[in-house]
């Protein structure tokens, strides 16, 4: 299946965290030079009303304007409330995820962070 012709916009604060996103949405066919990044909400909000994208993939923590913030301020703008908004972050507090429902998020990914193997014993 392929994505030419869609824009996406991937806001994190983590370099390492975009570039991921960016690769992923390179596997599923999306086309690299449709793929535009900011490193905070507030940043994603001036891109977004300045070049029109189809899909916005966006993390929780970022300075200047969280991701719910930016979430919020999408759905608040005429011209953006409709744009596919994807939330991916390491929060998992159900009560948090709820927020980001009530603000119009169209789906959420939460990242698990596993500190510990989950196998004790060597194979």
């Amino acid at each position: 299946m392929g994505y030419k012709g869609k824009k996406v916009l991937v806001v994190a604060d983590s370099v390492a965290m975009r570039q991921i996103i960016k690769k992923n949405l390179k596997e599923l066919g999306f086309n690299f030079s449709e793929l535009l990044e900011a490193e905070d909400g507030a940043l994603g909000l001036k891109k977004a009303g300045e070049e029109p994208v189809d899909l916005i993939v966006s993390g929780w923590n970022m300075p200047n304007m969280t991701g719910l913030e930016f979430l919020k301020a999408v759905r608040a703008d005429t011209g953006l409330k409709r744009i596919a908004f994807i939330m991916v972050t390491s929060e998992a507090d159900k009560e948090k995820i709820m927020e980001a429902v009530k603000a119009g998020v169209n789906q959420y990914l939460s990242l698990i962070h596993i500190s510990e193997p989950t196998r004790r014993t060597p194979i």
